[in-house]
């Protein structure tokens, strides 16, 4: 069942659905299953391999020249200016064709609609089309070894020096390090402010520029997280976007767009996640075990439910109305549903789950590769605990969480 988001929304659908009909490269749907990259424990040789395919080159020029990277961005930035719903249903098409969505990482999801937001003309001129063109790939240098969930606290330090900013400190948990050439820094440029005050939002280029970037191996085996021993890094003062000491507004419209994102679309890869583990209790003679009945069922209803908060999500977009409490809630629900779904991969595989296939390296089966880097969905962008803090006190209106001292 689709929502029936009127005429137009149709019509885009079906302009898009025949769009992709003709220019899709044939057999790129079927070098990997796109929907589980290697963050949520897919197979992260398989992913390098398929984007390495002369049919992914293709198809991510074809997508460039058509404008269908960054096609939510306004036209003015280089996008084709895509309601919230048309975005929603582009992802969803190209999910349902087993094609990749081209995406550009940070920078189209977060550093450009801050600078867009917070940048100066110039300097929207000058980043946002180095993101549609991946000549700019962003990491993010937010998180820090002594501040956990705590961003205000941030104690990377950067002076001004000339028309320079000279950054010293460390970042870790930094997702796709080793991809990216440019990292989007917060740092604390004016130490006397209050703890939200005196930070600024730096653009940082990565390559030769004293940033010690290293791998943080985790579960899997794969090391998708880095940390930053950052060592007097150099920026221009044109790459601090939003202005000196004002970055805590940047940030906060960095991590708006960080929570939000996919939420209208997330059923559509455990849709296909559900019934890959429904193969799996058949292969296993466990179909027809009724706890085992009863956990797919489990599984079932979450995944419908994710549907549902998808398609009013949608009707919300479609009556121009921008989401609440929303984010949250669906980053809380996908990331503890995920965990769970490894868990149950785990029982029906048995003593299987322990062993880890044979070859070289620390590789991992797919439900392997589900069931430990679950953990990390339940962490990254938020933990469950701060996720319900949010739900309980914007969305419910209940009390602060006291703490020790009485400080929060």
């Amino acid at each position: 069942m689709e929502l029936d988001l009127g005429p137009e929304a149709a019509a885009f659908r079906a302009e898009v659905r025949d769009w992709i009909s003709r220019n899709a490269p044939a057999g790129l749907a079927d070098l990997v299953d796109w929907t589980s990259p290697p963050m949520t424990g897919g197979d992260r040789a398989a992913f390098e391999r398929a984007e390495a395919d002369p049919r992914y080159a293709e198809w991510t020029q074809i997508l460039l020249d058509a404008g269908w990277i960054c096609p939510q961005w306004p036209a003015e930035h280089g996008g084709r200016g895509l309601t919230p719903v048309e975005n929603a249903i582009y992802s969803e098409e190209l999910v349902r064709a087993g094609l990749p969505r081209i995406r550009r990482g940070f920078g189209e999801s977060m550093v450009g609609p801050s600078i867009m937001v917070h940048g100066t003309e110039e300097q929207q001129k000058h980043f946002l089309p180095r993101v549609i063109t991946a000549e700019d790939v962003y990491c993010q240098g937010f998180s820090e070894p002594e501040q956990g969930s705590d961003l205000g606290g941030v104690q990377t330090r950067a002076t001004v020096v000339g028309d320079e900013v000279v950054v010293t400190g460390q970042k870790v948990w930094t997702s796709g390090f080793y991809r990216a050439n440019m990292i989007f820094v917060l740092c604390r440029t004016d130490p006397e402010a209050p703890k939200h005050k005196g930070l600024s939002y730096v653009l940082l280029p990565m390559r030769d520029n004293n940033i010690d970037a290293r791998p943080l191996k985790q579960l899997t085996g794969s090391a998708e997280f880095g940390e930053e021993f950052i060592d007097g890094a150099r920026a221009p003062l044109f790459n601090v976007i939003g202005g000196l000491n004002n970055g805590w507004r940047v940030a906060m419209t960095t991590l708006g767009h960080e929570r939000g994102g996919g939420a209208t679309i997330a059923h559509l890869r455990y849709r296909r996640q559900f019934e890959a583990l429904v193969e799996l209790a058949r292969e296993k003679g466990r179909d027809r075990d009724p706890g085992v009945r009863q956990e797919l069922a489990w599984c079932h209803t979450h995944v419908e439910i994710m549907r549902y908060q998808g398609m009013r999500l949608m009707a919300q977009l479609a009556e121009g109305r921008e989401p609440g409490p929303e984010a949250s809630i669906s980053k809380l629900f996908w990331s503890e549903y995920e965990r769970r779904v490894g868990e149950i991969a785990a029982e029906l595989l048995g003593a299987e789950a322990l062993v880890r296939p044979e070859g070289d390296g620390y590789r991992t089966s797919h439900w392997q590769g589900v069931f430990l880097a679950s953990r990390a969905g339940t962490i990254f962008s938020g933990t469950s605990e701060i996720q319900r803090n949010i739900i309980a006190e914007r969305a419910l209106g209940l009390p602060r969480e006291p703490v020790a001292g009485g400080v929060r």
